[in-house]
């Protein structure tokens, strides 16, 4: 192919007359670049690793040049690398910087100074657009050639104008390219590789014309000046320093639209729900748009969104007639709009008219049998106003019980505004009046719903047990101190509702269930790498350490255990169900007694005093860290069918020197026993029958954050020999 040209190039040069010497909604992949610039950056196009669909073309992947300022999208062809200007999902354009074929001639009989442009797209989805580009000739006695090859087909393609004038003053700024000092004509669709050459009679026109230009540019982009008649070189390195603006049609080229009732193929582009398919117009292949009434990126599984018409019609008068509305109120659809038809009025038969349901007879017997339902209907509102006014009332005397008017007096003063007091409505709007399909978990300190705001904020809602008339004053307390924890580990308190019998909290929504889902409930018990044990138990471990030492009163988990430990989508650690646990007190002569716990975790020293201190949440800490390096329950069946304390039987194991019986196999490795023996010992001091032999949570933490660095030190170690085994 390439010869050919070079072919092409030769047979035109021979027959030139020369002297004896001579162009909002998320458009990328979640992670990736928007953006270059000033330039937009929709899938399947992208920038880096992973963010150009890449299995369907390498030549999606763009990369930003981040030396000019602003940015520039650069996108490589099989010839060189070219400056990207827009990208089009609707139409299918790319724009971008093309180079301009010249000739230019210091005196009649001096050898000419050319360049010649050309591009070459095979086996790119890039083609270029024969709708809107020219082939573009700038000069007098000049006739420009283009020629090249199209897609699938061996013969070759040549297309050409003429320019002609006899002077500079033959010539007029702004005039169209029709063959007076510049022309222009269409090309071929399916154009793969292509040249522009010129082909001059220089002898009459040099001294006022001494250089001639052609250049493949986007249609209306060039408009004639005299100036780049006569200037050497001007028009290059003035109106086209960059190059000339060049569209691109692309399409996915690997396939075509799927017939009807045919299953699309694994490597279907289009993947985004309320999209289609559609064929491309230049060249094989296909395009994705969205279906009507939605905007967006088709080529994202979730990229395209439904178009608002109603709101859009408030927003701009011109979409009164695009999305007309004879009569009703205008209510949006997925995909489309309606008008809902006011009271009295029903649909014309149309999808945006109305018209009166009743004559006026009608009316008037409608209105007697309306007053007559309206008297009976003020009867029973005044039934039920007089049930909500006893209603209202209760909820005010739970309100005072609760504590309501000291939380607030206490916000006031402190100038919390992290606490949201939510009502008893919009507590049963949120969970669907308590709907069993909304029940997170429920255990014996009450139930935890999943909750939806007004403002779409997803919310875990704990319903516990009733609350002493005694602990009420100690749970207003609580919230204000658990207003203002803030650790990015810790699940945080958003509000409560207070004016019910049962006083209820609301926390974040973690959407990726409890530790101990995780690691015991996995239907396929897929593998937990070592290195995302140690992450979650060192963010643990820190939440536990910032409750004890960093808040302005320590607070006391008192029921620490894989339950109670909740796990985000990118397996971040936040621990859970400490909002009505206790606060240390601050007279040292004053004890917590223990008055909840999980049988397995809980601190055998505890057990016997009934006394609740930091170390107790030391203790059932170290039994979620044997959770993590066994994978097994705290209460487990042995092979005996008999159940088992994991803490009691590690210790055993520990002591006969049997640990690596106790591992679990997925971690086990001889590269990072180190590790492993190390936090073995780790767990061993949380499990200290004395509470003052156990180190402090900060300890605790600070240790897993070290043996997590040992950890990464010893797999980047061996990372090397590794790759030398495959080779």
């Amino acid at each position: 192919m390439k010869e050919a040209l070079i072919f092409l190039v030769l047979i035109i040069f021979q027959i030139t007359v020369m002297p004896d010497t001579s162009s909002g909604l998320s458009i990328s992949k979640p992670g990736c670049p928007d953006k270059c610039g000033n330039v937009s950056i929709p899938y399947p196009f992208g920038i880096g690793a992973g963010c150009a669909a890449t299995s369907l073309s390498p030549y999606f992947a763009v990369t930003c040049n981040n030396s000019f300022q602003p940015p520039r999208t650069m996108v490589s062809d099989n010839s060189t690398t070219r400056e990207v200007i827009d990208i089009s999902l609707e139409r299918g354009e790319m724009r971008i910087y093309s180079e301009v074929s010249y000739t230019c001639f210091a005196s009649n009989r001096t050898m000419p100074e050319n360049y010649t442009s050309g591009f070459s797209m095979e086996g790119t989805p890039f083609l270029p657009s024969t709708t809107r580009n020219r082939f573009t000739v700038i000069g007098c006695s000049t006739m420009g050639v283009i020629g090249g090859y199209m897609h699938s087909n061996p013969n070759l393609y040549v297309a050409g104008c003429y320019s002609y004038c006899q002077s500079i003053n033959s010539t007029s700024d702004g005039a169209p390219c029709i063959g007076m000092g510049c022309c222009e004509t269409i090309i071929t669709p399916n154009l793969t590789d292509f040249a522009a050459l010129l082909v001059i009679n220089q002898s009459s026109v040099w001294k006022f014309n001494p250089c001639f230009y052609a250049m493949l540019a986007e249609a209306g982009w060039y408009s004639f000046r005299q100036q780049d008649l006569i200037e050497h070189l001007g028009f290059v390195s003035g109106k086209a320093k960059r190059g000339v603006p060049l569209v691109s049609d692309w399409a996915i080229r690997n396939g075509s639209c799927p017939k009807d009732r045919e299953k699309a193929p694994r490597d279907y582009a289009c993947v985004g729900s309320n999209s289609y398919c559609v064929g491309a117009s230049n060249g094989p292949g296909y395009l994705c748009n969205c279906s009507e009434g939605y905007e967006g990126n088709p080529y994202l599984p979730e990229g395209c969104h439904d178009i608002d018409e109603c709101k859009l019609r408030k927003q701009d008068p011109k979409y009164e007639q695009l999305y007309p509305r004879k009569d009703g109120v205008c209510h949006n659809t997925p995909g489309g709009y309606m008008c809902k038809c006011t009271v009295g009025k029903r649909s014309d038969g149309t999808n945006y008219g109305c018209r009166p349901i009743l004559t006026k007879s009608e009316q008037v017997a409608m209105g007697l049998s309306i007053s007559a339902v309206v008297v009976m209907s003020l009867t029973c509102l005044l039934v039920m106003k007089l049930q909500k006014m006893k209603h209202s009332k209760e909820k005010d005397e739970y309100f005072k019980q609760n504590g309501g008017l000291k939380l607030y007096d206490e916000m006031r003063s402190r100038q919390v505004d992290t606490i949201r007091i939510l009502t008893e409505k919009e507590i049963k709007k949120a969970t669907e009046n308590y709907s069993n399909t909304r029940v997170l978990g429920c255990g014996g300190r009450g139930m935890v719903y999943r909750g939806i705001l007004d403002d779409g904020k997803e919310v875990a809602i704990k319903k516990s047990k009733v609350i002493d008339d005694d602990c009420r004053e100690e749970f207003v307390n609580e919230i204000m101190i658990l207003s203002q924890v803030n650790h990015r580990n810790i699940v945080k308190l958003l509000g409560c509702c207070l004016e019910v019998d049962v006083p209820m909290l609301v926390y974040e929504f973690i959407s990726n269930g409890t530790l101990f889902e995780f690691l015991h409930e996995n239907d396929q018990r897929s593998q937990v790498p070592l290195d995302l044990r140690l992450k979650i138990a060192t963010q643990s471990a820190e939440a536990l350490a910032y409750i004890h030492s960093s808040t302005s009163r320590t607070i006391l988990h008192g029921d620490v255990k894989s339950l109670n430990i909740l796990l985000d989508n990118e397996y971040n650690a936040k621990v859970s169900d400490f909002g009505a646990s206790a606060l240390k007190p601050i007279d040292k002569n004053d004890f917590i007694m223990l008055i909840q716990g999980t049988l397995g975790y809980l601190d055998p020293e505890t057990f016997v005093s009934h006394h609740l201190t930091d170390k107790s949440d030391v203790y059932s800490f170290g039994v979620v860290l044997l959770e993590l390096i066994t994978r097994k329950r705290a209460i487990y069946i042995d092979n005996l069918n008999e159940n088992k304390s994991l803490s009691h039987t590690f210790i055993l194991m520990f002591h006969q020197n049997r640990l690596r019986d106790m591992l679990d196999c997925e971690i086990i490795d001889d590269e990072v026993m180190i590790v492993l023996e190390k936090l073995a010992e780790l767990v061993m001091h949380c499990l200290s029958p004395r509470g003052d032999q156990r180190p402090t949570m900060k300890e605790v933490a600070e240790r897993l954050q070290m043996l997590r660095r040992l950890q990464m030190q010893l797999v980047k170690k061996n990372q090397p020999y590794q790759s030398a085994l495959f080779l």
